[in-house]
């Protein structure tokens, strides 16, 4: 039976995991053994991030929306009742991009919001 040498494979599979892990500190980025536990910590703190960064975001933006309706005098919980109530559908995304952009358009939506609220108050005090 002949004999079976898997170098041409091996050598392909390290070359292109010590590829990956180029720019690694010290023998992170030139040891095979140690450059494969590095790069399978880095894929768990990117798969982990990729989650985390929509979070991040989203925070990011009820802050900015936070901070503009404090200025325009009502509270982001009213301001989102208040939209919610006029059947403004805006993501929060856009709304932190019109806060810090388009200051006049954001005034007409906190407008709409307080109104909306004032009118569902006035029905539910009837």
């Amino acid at each position: 039976m002949a004999k079976i040498k898997h170098s041409v494979a091996t050598r392909k599979r390290k070359k292109k995991l010590l590829k990956k892990a180029k720019g690694y500190w010290g023998d992170r980025s030139k040891q095979f053994q140690q450059a494969r536990r590095t790069l399978m910590h880095a894929l768990v703190y990117a798969y982990r991030d990729r989650h985390n960064k929509k979070r991040t975001f989203r925070q990011l933006w009820i802050i900015r929306v936070n901070a503009a309706c404090r200025s325009a005098g009502i509270t982001y919980s009213n301001f989102m009742n208040g939209l919610k109530k006029a059947n403004v559908n805006i993501d929060r995304k856009i709304l932190a991009d019109l806060a810090v952009k388009d200051e006049v358009a954001f005034k007409k939506l906190v407008e709409l919001a307080k109104s909306s609220m004032i009118k569902v108050k006035a029905q539910n005090s009837k």
